[in-house]
């Protein structure tokens, strides 16, 4: 969604320094609580009244164990699995529809892919601006490669134009921040916009964790490995959480899918600290590398009940070291995607020059679809485009969820 608009969802005081949330009852956020709703346009209203009741207890019962609860959201099954004329102005007034429903619930929506096969929709584009245009609390994405069909070339196309015509008419380009390309992901992701639902409901939990992290870090014993210490720190924080969640699953009749455990960082949050304290360097050294891939060791080794990505997030616009080492030139997009092979999430709000060309974002989601293809895990690429700016310029933000950075270059 659009990110002033978060200032409506969220509880007051959201930001504090990283020591104040430290120093909390738990020194992490539960960033959603995502219920996952296959979706009957008949009677639809009803059905996500009751998802709402649902997620506002489940986030009652949480606070009331002093755990903050940042959002709501839902997750359909794919947007054509439930309106076949989902590209025509009728469909979009039914997209409309469920927009105004959530404003008024405060919970936001992600309608899942629009494609997800080797399909080039030519009309798309002009869709997706009209749709991004109109709406506030709406997401999708375009699968860019799956487990059945491999690389999609024609849906890289579709979504690389997507992007183009969303940059171009969403003030500053932040339209995007509600699409992006996806690899591989499987339904049941919490985070949006990757998140898509299948089967019965469900529902899941997305964190914000990079504190937590930091304390296993900076407390991490001689002769112990990073990523054993981070996984038993973080496995004895999640479990109460888990804990709690198998239990409204059992009162609700939901299916409980699981923690992503994706360190999702904030303003107050960096993974990027955490990751420099771990090297002992600025992100971008040598050693980023070997430190990714402890964390997301760490994260893939963890005994609580994992779901969606599970893994690293590097958003380079809402994470302030990630964002000032972008603009001291230590990193590139080249280097993001060498960290996507060990970890995370592939290019997640990464600014480029407002002109790029679809041709030019095409080449870089392909990227990000082959190296998903090749090593079987999600991966997404999320490009903002900011229109009036090229490449190496300075960017800054009259938003409190975006930090002042660098146009990065695609090449």
């Amino acid at each position: 969604m659009h990110r002033r608009d978060f200032l409506s969802l969220l509880p007051a005081g959201l930001f504090v320094p990283a020591e104040l949330l430290a120093a909390r009852p738990h020194p992490f956020r539960i960033r959603t609580i995502t219920a996952g709703e296959p979706l009957v346009l008949a009677g639809w209203e009803k059905q996500l009244r009751q998802a709402v009741t649902f997620l506002r207890d489940a986030r009652a019962e949480y606070e009331a164990q002093d755990y903050e609860v940042q959002t709501l959201r839902i997750a359909t099954q794919p947007l054509p699995d439930y309106l076949s004329d989902w590209l025509s102005p009728a469909g979009l007034k039914v997209i409309a529809e469920l927009d105004a429903f959530c404003a008024q619930h405060e919970i936001v929506m992600s309608i899942g892919p629009v494609i997800n096969a080797n399909q080039y929709e030519a009309g798309l584009a002009d869709w997706a601006a009209e749709l991004i245009s109109t709406t506030r609390r709406i997401s999708f994405t375009v699968g860019v490669a799956s487990v059945d069909g491999g690389v999609h070339p024609g849906a890289i196309r579709s979504a690389a134009e997507v992007i183009a015509a969303i940059a171009q008419t969403s003030p500053s380009g932040e339209g995007n921040f509600n699409f992006a390309a996806t690899a591989h992901c499987p339904p049941g992701t919490p985070f949006f916009p990757a998140g898509w639902h299948q089967g019965e409901p469900s529902f899941a939990l997305g964190l914000e964790t990079p504190p937590l992290l930091l304390e296993a870090v900076k407390s991490l014993p001689a002769n112990v490995s990073a990523s054993r210490h981070i996984a038993a720190t973080m496995d004895s924080a999640l479990a109460p959480v888990q804990s709690l969640a198998e239990t409204i699953a059992a009162r609700s009749g939901k299916i409980f899918g699981g923690i992503d455990a994706s360190p999702a960082p904030g303003l107050d949050a960096s993974i990027g600290e955490v990751i420099e304290a771990l090297t002992g360097a600025p992100f971008g050294s040598a050693s980023t590398l070997s430190a990714c891939a402890s964390i997301t060791d760490a994260l893939k080794s963890l005994r609580v009940r994992t779901c969606g990505y599970s893994g690293l997030m590097l958003p380079v616009l809402e994470d302030k070291v990630l964002a000032k080492r972008a603009a001291e030139g230590r990193y590139g997009i080249s280097e993001l995607l060498l960290y996507s092979s060990v970890c995370g999430t592939g290019l997640d709000v990464v600014p480029i020059a407002g002109d790029s060309s679809a041709e030019s974002m095409a080449s870089v989601i392909g990227d990000v679809a082959a190296l998903s293809n090749k090593y079987q895990k999600p991966l997404s690429a999320r490009l903002f485009p900011i229109p009036g700016k090229s490449a190496g310029d300075a960017v800054s933000f009259n938003n409190p969820f975006l930090t002042d950075s660098v146009v990065m270059p695609l090449d």
